[in-house]
């Protein structure tokens, strides 16, 4: 995910220590200050260790606050890719119909096809600026999925 933010001034990234439930934290703090930030998880693996913050707060916190708090966070992850190389058994789960079951309020969208990829971004931007978090999971090149694990 490294080459993709290449063109991003580097005012507007902050790099994170290794503290998945930390920076998730940290995001939701940024929107509940009018910011809108696009929180990487670069694999959907350790996306999991950041579930705490992501069920018990992102996705209730408006119904916590009867509605005074709307956090809009965009969160970017991906399923690790199995060629050429597997990289074993903690880079390339698949996650998301966990994630789709246990939110409520947090949109989870599965990009598998490329020509999908703008339009959910800019979706998630949209849905951001209104106070709803998005999930964007990207899948491997041309949506091939790793089925879970290699067998």
């Amino acid at each position: 995910m490294f080459k993709s933010l290449e063109d991003v001034p580097k005012d507007k990234k902050k790099e994170m220590p290794v503290a998945e439930e930390m920076q998730m934290g940290i995001s939701i703090g940024m929107a509940l200050e009018g910011k809108i930030p696009i929180s990487i998880f670069p694999r959907i693996d350790f996306l999991i260790c950041a579930v705490n913050q992501l069920v018990n707060h992102l996705d209730k916190i408006e119904e916590m606050s009867n509605g005074e708090f709307k956090p809009g966070v965009i969160i970017r992850t991906q399923i690790g890719n199995i060629e050429p190389l597997y990289p074993g058994p903690q880079h390339c789960g698949d996650y998301t119909d966990m994630l789709i079951w246990g939110l409520k309020k947090v949109l989870v969208i599965k990009l598998e096809y490329e020509q999908d990829i703008v339009t959910n971004y800019k979706l998630a931007y949209d849905r951001a600026k209104k106070g709803m978090s998005t999930i964007l999971i990207e899948t491997p090149q041309g949506g091939k999925n790793p089925n879970q694990y290699k067998k």
